[in-house]
């Protein structure tokens, strides 16, 4: 045993906690030292924070009660708006480098600028509300802008941080953009609760508009900073540092990175076989989801439960005959089709952090601050991530993945039995910090674990379609979500009476699946990790 490892494994907390916050100061000084054009990518990413984080925090409250929908119905604008997002970037990935970073960038802002703007005119000018009305649509049309806008945005911020660093900087650079994003969502709970109290007058019944605007003139702020920073100069000198910076960084890693290629196995791509029988299945699946919503809606006049069956029949033959001729496929592989849909439960709870967080603080603790300051209590998750993230990397760093992912997990789907309890705020705090330490613990190794079950030559593929069943938590909670805050948190117009006991109880006994799922799948799946480390 080397000296250098006896060092590290005899690293006192205090000297963890010490080398975190160094790391954090390390990430503001790299922040200050950025090349310009870099700033031109981060400045901008912190106004987004705030503003995407911010309207989901307002979002549900707007439509409950400024566009008159039902608490399900505003449920079901989250689902479409937040999986449309992940949707878009399927399609818009790769704009930014067709047209560029600093151009995309900008295109973005300015289809920022269009769609929170109609979100802001939407209940600013008299057009009548309800499901179906012009205020409705008005909102809709600036929500589908804005998410087409943020397929484009997020993959050309990670673009521009590809094109604005070094290798030797890039992990730093992606760890500020990262940290920024969750600076911006702190700070939203700080601005909306101040605009919103100041104009409930100047725009009844709650002053939600004027930060609607607010948000708006942030995202005019954004395009400007971007349009002024990120000009052909800055870009040019930008990428002139980090070719320079690249070649002296090559210098030391050439050896190693060459020995890191020679190691790794091109697996040959196995030939596909007809997609006849998959369009033609998945074309009838279309078509059976559509009649199972015309007959749920009553235009149909057959048993809804009749089509229900024949779609989710439908679907498994289409899902099957496209696996069966891609016999490379991710999704081939049980032991990681498990992992990753495993993890759906308790992402769940992600997904609540705007689905049902501000509903809850903002009805069940009507009359108190934490009701009058919804925004900020919403939002106390993003700052302790930021804290936290290198907190726990240090302390666990020598940790088994496997084992950091049922622990994780774990801790992160306790905590929310502690709601149970009912609406209290120490209780409510305590599920905030404990969740967040869960998230810390397990989220960053969820891409680790999915690059080392990866077969040689295939870790991209892997790691694109393990974002798919985000996509699936994202829309699928926001289905049901409605529902639940209409039953157990109701408008307190209609007088009847909240029960978040049940709510957050079975929120938590759908969390706990996760940690329970991967405890008794632990011998399978350290089974399949050890043949892959072996072959």
């Amino acid at each position: 045993m080397s000296e250098a490892t006896q060092t590290e494994e005899t690293k006192t907390i205090g000297q963890i906690v010490t080398e975190a916050f160094r790391e954090l100061g390390t990430t503001l000084v790299a922040f200050v030292k950025a090349p310009k054009a870099l700033w031109g990518v981060n400045i901008p990413y912190v106004i987004e924070g705030l503003v995407y984080f911010g309207i989901l925090t307002i979002l549900g409250k707007y439509c409950s009660e400024n566009v008159g929908l039902s608490d399900l119905q505003a449920g079901w604008v989250y689902s479409v708006f937040t999986a449309g997002i992940t949707f878009a970037m399927l399609f818009l990935g790769g704009v930014s480098d067709k047209i560029g970073v600093p151009r995309a960038l900008a295109l973005a802002f300015g289809m920022f600028v269009v769609g929170r703007g109609l979100i802001a005119l939407s209940g600013t000018i008299p057009l009548g509300n309800g499901l179906g009305s012009p205020m409705f649509f008005t909102m809709i049309v600036g929500l589908v802008i804005t998410l087409i806008a943020y397929g484009l945005y997020q993959p050309a911020a990670y673009a521009g941080v590809k094109r604005y660093t070094s290798p030797k900087t890039a992990a730093m650079g992606y760890a500020v953009v990262y940290g920024l994003m969750n600076l911006g969502a702190f700070f939203s709970g700080f601005v909306s609760p101040a605009i919103r109290h100041r104009f409930v007058d100047t725009f009844p019944p709650n002053g939600l508009n004027a930060v609607f605007w607010t948000y708006a003139a942030l995202c005019v702020l954004a395009l400007l900073l971007t349009l002024v920073i990120l000009t052909r100069t800055t870009d040019a000198a930008a990428v002139e540092r980090v070719r320079r910076e690249a070649e002296e960084f090559a210098e030391t890693a050439n050896a190693a990175e060459s020995k890191e290629h020679e190691a790794e196995e091109i697996t040959a791509v196995k030939p596909q076989g007809s997609n006849l029988r998959f369009i033609v299945l998945a074309s009838l699946a279309a078509v059976s989801i559509g009649a199972a919503v015309a007959a749920a809606t009553g235009r149909l006049a057959i048993a809804p439960s009749i089509t229900y069956v024949v779609a989710a029949v439908l679907v498994a033959f289409a899902v099957y005959e496209f696996l069966r001729v891609r016999p490379d496929h991710p999704f081939r592989d049980a032991r990681f089709t498990f992992f990753i849909f495993i993890l759906i439960p308790v992402q769940t709870l992600f997904a609540h952090n705007w689905l049902t967080l501000p509903y809850y603080l903002d009805r069940a603790f009507r009359g108190s601050v934490v009701s009058n300051y919804f925004e900020f209590f919403s939002n106390i998750n993003p700052i302790l991530i930021f804290i936290l993230a290198p907190l726990v990397a240090g302390l666990t760093a020598r940790a088994n993945v496997y084992t950091m992912m049922i622990v994780g997990t774990l801790v992160m789907a306790l905590p929310t039995f502690l709601l149970v309890i009912g609406p209290h705020l120490i209780p409510f705090l305590a599920y905030i910090l404990l969740m967040s330490i869960g998230e810390a613990m397990w989220q960053p190794r969820f891409l680790q674990w999915v690059a080392e079950v990866a077969p040689p030559g295939k870790t991209g593929l892997y790691m694109g379609i393990g974002q798919f069943p985000w996509f699936l938590t994202k829309f699928v909670t926001g289905l049901y979500s409605g529902y639940f805050v209409a039953t157990y948190i109701p408008k307190p117009e209609t007088g009847l009476p909240t029960n978040t006991e049940v709510m957050w109880l079975i929120y938590g006994v759908i969390a706990m699946i996760s940690p329970v799922a991967l405890i008794l799948a632990r011998k399978w799946m350290m089974a399949g990790m050890k043949e892959k480390h072996e072959a």
